[in-house]
């Protein structure tokens, strides 16, 4: 294989001596120093950006971390180390800095990014994690930001509203899951988007991945019930998982105990619900359920802004249906539910399908193991366990089965949805009633800033 193109060849000083700075037009940069063994950076995967100072260039790089280091207070799988060299004239440094920069521009990295800080999102650590983790790491790839912080549930969708978001090469959420889908990623989706590289689910690996400019496609599921409509990026829980999810909100104090806490006293105490769901399953999983007929709800239309699902036309397909009473329905985007949580192990980011996970009649201490099974992914393989890919939903929420007063919580996304009768805070208003909704997929809609596959 023939030598890469030289752009750019200097003889410079490092660290006052002698040595020689190249860059090729495979986007290697090389220093060689007398002496020394040479050094070698990837522009693509180890540089973010560079500074002039006075006579000297600053390369701002990035390392990985050995494994089982961890350096700082948050870690992560890089550090940064900086490469300073010094040119011997202006004009060499102007020449230099030029042919980086259009290299670096050629990448195709962002360049002016909106953020939301959720400042009670991340145990309320999100400002902190911001200004010590992600802010200086944009500063150093020369990533303009617009910070805006939000007050209230929904603040970042009312912001977006009035935005021209279209001059921003993307948005950035720091907080959980909730803020994203206000304005369309979070600790699961960011787990799912690293762990399929081997990278940490931290800060410092998803502000590089965004830095580095890669992305891909994402399904996003439309709920619908009449004319009210959520766009749901990540998961639909109803019954234990939802209980767990919300409820265990009264023990925030516990930190993240407060889950595992709660999980275990709703399975001593475990509800059932009534209720009926309804699919239209993917291409093999046709021998879930039962035969039904159902025809998807369409409002008449209306002239309104913004992106209102997809069109669907499911009316010649046969439909399937489950039963209750059930323990919990879980509908999944992506793998990961939260950083643990390996809720859904066959889901695709941009498939078509929602990953559908189905518990029912399920004995309490088989219950318990497959909680602790979760964050493996193997609580799928329980025979107590329906577990498929469906491209249309429908749900029909009951009440709980000992308690026919008593409803339940519908969760997306970490946020409720709908609130039933004597359910908790059910004096709060929700988006939607605990009535029948129905969910279908657009396939690869959105686009997420994601690590190399």
């Amino acid at each position: 294989m023939a030598p890469a193109e030289v752009i750019v060849v200097d003889l410079v000083l490092i660290d006052g001596e002698l040595g020689m700075v190249k860059l090729t037009a495979n986007g290697v940069l090389e220093a060689i120093e007398y002496g020394e063994p040479s050094r070698y950076w990837t522009v693509k995967k180890d540089v973010l950006g560079f500074v002039v100072e006075g006579k000297y260039i600053r390369i701002k790089t990035v390392v990985e971390r050995e494994e089982g280091i961890c350096c700082g207070e948050f870690g992560g799988d890089y550090s940064r180390k900086d490469f300073v060299f010094e040119p011997f004239s202006e004009d060499a440094k102007n020449r230099f800095c030029f042919k980086l920069r259009h290299y670096l521009d050629s990448l195709g990295r962002p360049k002016r990014l909106l953020v939301f800080v959720n400042p009670f999102g991340g145990k309320k650590s999100a400002i902190k994690i911001f200004e010590k983790e992600v802010k200086p790491l944009f500063e150093d790839a020369d990533i303009q930001l617009d910070v805006q912080e939000t007050k209230y549930q929904l603040h970042a969708k009312e912001m977006v509203r009035s935005m021209d978001v279209s001059k921003y090469d993307g948005i950035v959420c720091v907080s959980g899951d909730g803020v994203l889908v206000e304005v369309r990623t979070g600790n699961g989706m960011i787990k799912s988007l690293l762990d399929a590289v081997g990278l940490q689910c931290c800060a410092n690996s998803a502000t590089i991945s965004i830095i580095r400019g890669h992305t891909r496609s994402l399904d996003v599921a439309t709920i619908s019930q009449g004319n009210t409509k959520f766009f749901s990026v990540l998961m639909l829980a109803w019954g234990l998982v939802a209980d767990i999810d919300i409820e265990s909100e009264k023990f925030r104090w516990m930190g993240s105990a407060r889950m595992d806490f709660y999980a275990i006293q709703r399975i001593i105490s475990l509800r059932q619900y009534n209720g009926r769901v309804l699919f239209l399953p993917a291409p093999g999983f046709e021998s879930y359920g039962q035969p039904t007929s159902y025809r998807l709800h369409k409002e008449p239309p209306v002239k309104v802004l913004g992106y209102q699902g997809p069109d669907t036309k499911f009316e010649d397909v046969e439909w399937r249906e489950i039963k209750g009473p059930f323990v919990s329905v879980w509908l999944h985007n992506v793998p990961w539910g939260a950083e643990n949580n390996l809720v859904a192990p066959a889901a695709k980011f941009s498939d078509g399908f929602l990953d559908l996970i189905v518990v029912k009649n399920c004995p309490k201490l088989a219950l318990l193991s497959l909680m602790t099974q979760i964050s493996e992914g193997t609580h799928v393989q329980s025979p107590y366990v329906a577990y498929l890919k469906v491209k249309a939903f429908a749900l029909e929420p009951g009440a709980l089965v000992d308690e026919p007063d008593k409803e339940g919580i519908i969760d997306a996304d970490g946020e409720v949805l709908a609130r039933g009768r004597r359910t908790y805070k059910c004096e709060q208003i929700a988006l939607m009633s605990y009535d029948k909704l129905q969910i279908t997929v657009d396939q690869g809609l959105a686009t997420l800033f994601s690590p190399e596959y």
